[in-house]
């Protein structure tokens, strides 16, 4: 268990993929103590072909037959012990497994039932499969990231799974559970894909409401339309992004880029874009990203070299913050956000599928651990 704000939190997590686990992982560097329950069949594989599974950090593992009635009374049991569940199955799996939210919350009905989905519980598409992209895509998101005349741009998974999904999830179950230590009573959170993203997106819908904003790619303020906000490239095949919004920010590129006193003009006529953009363009290529990262920063320019995942755990400002830390000799991102009063700290690799499976049941208060392990309803690995 961890020592963070979420300490004496218990979390049970059943397994699956993406932003679930996610979410679970983010509640375990917080301080819960987040239990993942595997399938049987995992345990009998030995450890999933993962090599570094991060999301599994800080979690502890059991491998239950869901399939099996004493299996599903296991869970049921765990669900008395424990203050949330999180599951990302699809709409109505867990109710045919028999630990959907009404059998749980009839354990405990302080239970916060967090699940999550890509299309949501209900609606014409609950029932479909789907992945990130095609979340995001619906939401008029994907649609918005790209350069002007080119195809949308995916933004890996970050935007859908990640933050419209995981951090979602986590935010409801955190509301959920402030509200049932008041309450006493708990309730079920629908954590859907496309509701998060799309309600990430609310900024930009406001200014489009406005009129400040085009329902095209590349020829806005903030999507590379505008000169001073877009990525260059530069001597060595490095890249660099310019973010200078505020007049003052962009005096000071200009002056550190060398085009203070060039004649430039005015930026806040569009029709002189191109002209700033080929301007810019041509001065980023006179230096590699290593020399104008020199020049830039530290100041005020809003201009950043563009980093590899590699380089940027080994990035000066990154390690002055160990915003990476290494664990189980993998580099990984430490857990955010940093407390005041509360430390955080996570482990190394997540153990295989049902290495726990016996430790978790004793120290649940099972009197009958023995008799569950031989009976296939719970698996040691």
């Amino acid at each position: 268990m961890g020592k963070g704000p979420l300490s004496g939190v218990r979390v049970i997590e059943l397994a699956g993929i993406g932003p679930g686990p996610f979410a679970a992982m983010l509640l375990a560097d917080l301080g819960a103590d987040v239990v993942r329950v595997d399938r049987a069949s995992s345990a009998a594989r030995g450890k999933d072909p993962v090599p570094a599974d991060f999301l599994g950090r800080g979690k502890r593992s059991i491998a239950v037959d869901l399939k099996n009635e004493r299996g599903r009374e296991v869970v049921l049991r765990m669900v008395e012990r424990s203050d949330v569940l999180i599951e990302g199955f699809r709409p109505g799996v867990t109710e045919r497994l028999g630990i959907g939210p009404d059998a749980c919350l009839a354990r405990n009905p302080a239970l916060v039932y967090g699940r999550m989905t890509g299309w949501g519980q209900e609606g014409p598409l609950s029932r479909s499969a789907g992945h990130d992209i095609g979340y995001i895509a619906v939401t008029g998101a994907l649609h918005a990231i790209g350069r002007a005349g080119g195809p949308p741009q995916v933004p890996l998974n970050l935007l859908g799974d990640f933050a419209g999904g995981s951090m979602y999830l986590v935010v409801g179950v955190l509301s959920a559970l402030l509200e049932a230590r008041a309450s006493g009573r708990g309730q079920v959170v629908d954590a859907a894909i496309v509701d998060g993203t799309s309600h990430l997106s609310t900024f930009i819908h406001s200014f489009l409401a406005g009129g400040m904003w085009r329902d095209e790619r590349g020829v806005n303020l903030l999507d590379t339309g505008a000169p001073w906000y877009d990525v260059y490239e530069t001597a060595d095949g490095g890249h660099v992004v310019v973010g200078a919004l505020e007049p003052q920010f962009y005096a000071e590129f200009l002056q550190r880029l060398g085009l203070a006193d060039a004649g430039l003009p005015d930026r806040d006529d569009p029709a002189t874009w191109p002209e700033l953009r080929e301007r810019f363009a041509a001065a980023f290529k006179s230096r590699t990203r290593d020399e104008w990262a020199e020049i830039f920063l530290p100041g005020d320019a809003c201009v950043a070299p563009v980093l590899s995942l590699r380089e940027a755990a080994e990035h000066p400002y990154n390690t002055a913050r160990e915003v990476f830390v290494e664990r189980g000799g993998h580099r990984q991102p430490a857990p955010a956000p940093r407390f005041s009063r509360t430390s955080t700290e996570i482990g190394g690799l997540p153990p295989a599928p049902g290495a726990d499976s016996r430790d978790v049941l004793a120290e649940l208060g099972f009197d009958d651990v023995d008799d569950l392990l031989s009976g296939g309803a719970v698996t040691q690995a």
